[in-house]
């Protein structure tokens, strides 16, 4: 629609962010059907174009963790050269040795803030997991690759519920202290309020990592990730994961849907008058497209509302 949405400034928030899209791994990691090469590297190919800064591509797990992400080798192959500077998750050495073999520059591991999600998820104690990191980060780093780490469980646990500020805090300090750039912090089930994104900003700060360093990684399972988000900008922070279209979840969590819809996000950023670089009619096209692969319409509402205006 035309000169929609209308732009109004807020004060105290940031000129620009930077979406940070995790569709292509995060969000059809948690598909049951499997998604033929050619399909990814299409939809890699069109965030691309749409002008999302960084698209992460895939996860080099064990496929019989993730076997919708089997083909990882396979689908960075295909993208060649255009795929050298996308972002992979990494597990663990034998993920990072992956993809130094294809030349990939950024990687990613992907920690837990509670001692459960860590057990079930990387089959380590909470302690155990960062020296478990500790050899890949390192090994990373001294080959000239930029690494990122996620810290899932953030705001809630569904097995251990609540989940204190302060571990969030120790987590993510440990993981960033291995040697990672940024850190995201996951609201894996999406139980986030706005109050508590606040209040674990502020830990963060007091603890000596600032805004730079933080991005923010919102599931809308309760319907709060756009409250959230805005309670995040508020706070400074400028870096934000989403996943066009809506896909995606945690197969390793059956209480988290889908992750915070690209579109969504852009039409929110947008209307603050918040720069961001990215085309919202390429970015709905390739949702739609997506979903047409998938059989299943697009949870985004932007997604619906243009999709039914046009």
């Amino acid at each position: 629609m035309p000169d929609l949405p209308m732009t109004v400034r807020a004060d105290g928030l940031p000129e620009r962010v930077t979406i940070y899209e995790v569709g292509p791994r995060d969000g059809l990691q948690n598909e049951q059907a499997i998604v033929p090469v050619a399909v990814k590297a299409e939809f890699v190919r069109r965030l691309v174009a749409a002008g999302l800064p960084i698209v992460e591509a895939t996860s080099f797990v064990h496929p019989r963790w993730v076997p919708q992400l089997a083909d990882a080798a396979e689908l960075m192959t295909e993208l060649g050269d255009e795929g050298r500077d996308l972002p992979v998750l990494v597990p663990n050495e034998r993920g990072l040795d992956r993809a130094l073999e294809l030349g990939l520059r950024h990687v990613a591991i992907f920690g837990s803030a509670t001692e459960t999600f860590a057990t079930k998820n990387l089959n380590r104690t909470f302690d155990e997991q960062f020296a478990m990191f500790e050899p890949t980060v390192a090994r990373a780093r001294e080959a000239g690759l930029d690494v990122r780490a996620y810290v899932s469980m953030c705001f809630g646990d569904p097995w251990e519920g609540a989940v204190p500020i302060e571990q969030v805090v120790t987590a993510g300090t440990r993981l960033l202290d291995l040697g990672a750039g940024q850190l995201s912090l996951g609201d894996t089930i999406g139980v986030a309020t706005a109050g508590h994104v606040t209040a674990l900003v502020a830990a963060f700060a007091e603890a000596g990592v600032g805004t730079d360093r933080l991005a923010m990684h919102f599931h809308d399972t309760y319907g709060q990730a756009l409250a959230n988000t805005f309670s995040a900008l508020q706070a400074g922070i400028t870096t934000f994961d989403a996943s066009a279209g809506g896909l995606g979840g945690c197969p390793y969590a059956k209480s988290a849907t889908g992750n915070l819809a690209t579109e969504d996000l852009v039409w929110m950023l947008t209307g603050l008058g918040i720069e961001h670089g990215v085309d919202l009619d390429a970015v709905v096209a390739t949702s739609t497209w997506m979903a047409a692969q998938l059989g299943r319409p697009s949870p985004s509402a932007v997604v619906r509302a243009l999709g039914s205006a046009g």
